[in-house]
């Protein structure tokens, strides 16, 4: 948790809220690639990329 503090905290402070959907983007695609590495909808997901 303190890192995500850090890394809102330096986000405040330098106006970089830009990197925010970036950063969701990156947690949302990294958690369907984990999900999907043994059940049957792998072949789909792996279809949109």
């Amino acid at each position: 948790m303190s890192f995500l503090r850090e890394l809102w905290a330096f986000m405040r402070a330098r106006k970089k809220f830009w990197l925010l959907p970036i950063i969701i983007l990156m947690l949302v695609f990294g958690g369907l690639i984990v999900l999907a590495q043994g059940s049957a909808v792998a072949p789909f997901i792996y279809t949109i990329f």
